[in-house]
């Protein structure tokens, strides 16, 4: 009896056990943890990164046009001027067509992105741009059209549809659940600006009530992702409105702040408003991610955002690697007047063109001394 009894008691301790640790994983990251892991870091710098054979980020993964040597070589750019990491966009639709393959075909990516000691963030959703995404070939470029062919994800149908929510959570997990411990994976990015109405380019087929569809299912996300028990941190980035408080927040920017571990955010504005922004996100003592910045003809350039990121040792991934079928070295006003009879008179963002020649020598010279003085040698791969 005292040996039936004994075992009860341990198989109930290691239960009990065994249940502790996995909550503990599944909480918020408290401000000393994250910034604990913060302090392991490099200077974080990179890009958004699309290859430029991709018109958004459907056609970078499906198995009939990913294209790994392409990734390789540029990539192997982005290392020579010192990044160490790039944000990289996923989506809910090649996860449903086929689990495996597109599991397989992140670890390749990864594989290649270790060669290069570059860790990327992956976005997991989208708000931006076509909400009507579709599997399949994609539609060539849009002349003179800046990002006529990017995808939201979800898109409009399965955001409307709660029916669908149980795919999007079996997406969510399954990503990250494959990869939670891989020290390969720098972060998650759970949603790209999920409050843009994206006006004036889709605006009239964005349903009428996404504003309050994102409110609730944003919670769910970060709730699906921290049940995966990722060793990576989550996050999601601001980027519009007054960020002074928790009070001036609406509810998909307080969900943003509260149940992310390192704080995110983008600004394509001048060095000033760029200041301001770090300066009001630092009142919450969390690392800090500028997701998105450099628009060169609005004021945000590599000369004047990076050395300020380097100052407040904020991690800095400006929108665009490499001239490509993306088309964002054109500007955002190409939705209304498109640059086809004539080139815009400074590119908007990328820094490559697609044989690897910079657009501006000075900005990779920048990038280069920046991160070499801030990380020096040897130091320039992020460590878990």
């Amino acid at each position: 009896m005292k040996t039936a009894f004994f075992k009860r008691v341990t198989v109930a301790l290691l239960s009990f056990v065994v249940f502790a640790a996995a909550a503990e994983s599944t909480k918020r990251w408290t401000e000393d943890e994250a910034n604990a892991w913060y302090t392991r870091q490099p200077w974080l710098v990179g890009s958004d990164y699309l290859p430029y054979d991709s018109i958004n980020q459907l056609e970078m993964w499906q198995p009939e046009t990913f294209n790994p040597q392409r990734i390789d070589l540029e990539l192997g750019w982005g290392e020579a001027i010192g990044m160490n990491t790039m944000r990289v966009f996923l989506h809910d639709l090649l996860w449903q067509q086929d689990p495996e393959g597109f599991r397989k075909r992140i670890d390749t990516f990864l594989a290649v992105c270790a060669k290069h000691h570059i860790r990327p963030i992956f976005v997991l959703f989208d708000s931006v741009w076509d909400p009507n995404p579709k599997l399949g070939p994609q539609h060539p470029p849009i002349p003179g059209v800046h990002n006529s062919g990017w995808v939201q994800s979800p898109g409009r149908a399965a955001l409307a549809d709660p029916a669908q929510y149980p795919r999007l959570e079996g997406y969510v997990k399954g990503v990250i659940g494959a990869f939670a411990n891989d020290p390969r994976v720098l972060a998650w990015d759970l949603w790209n600006e999920p409050d843009n109405g994206n006006e004036p380019s889709y605006a009239a087929g964005e349903p009428t009530t996404k504003q309050a569809l994102v409110a609730k299912l944003l919670p769910e996300v970060f709730e699906w992702a921290r049940s995966a028990s990722p060793t990576q941190p989550l996050t999601s980035g601001l980027w519009q409105g007054d960020w002074s408080s928790l009070k001036t927040l609406t509810p998909i920017q307080r969900t943003q702040v509260e149940r992310s571990d390192v704080l995110s955010f983008h600004n394509y504005g001048w060095p000033e408003d760029f200041e301001q922004h770090v300066l009001l996100l630092e009142q919450y003592h969390r690392p800090i991610f500028c997701t998105e910045y450099m628009a060169r003809g609005h004021g945000s350039t590599f000369d004047t955002i990076l050395p300020l990121a380097q100052k407040y040792r904020v991690a800095a991934i400006n929108w665009g690697f490499v001239q490509g079928k993306s088309q964002t070295w054109l500007p955002w006003d190409s939705w209304t007047r498109p640059y086809t009879l004539e080139q815009p008179a400074v590119w908007h963002h990328d820094i490559f063109y697609p044989d690897g020649k910079p657009y501006r020598q000075r900005e990779v010279d920048m990038i280069r001394a920046l991160t070499a003085a801030a990380n020096g040698p040897g130091k320039s791969m992020a460590t878990q």
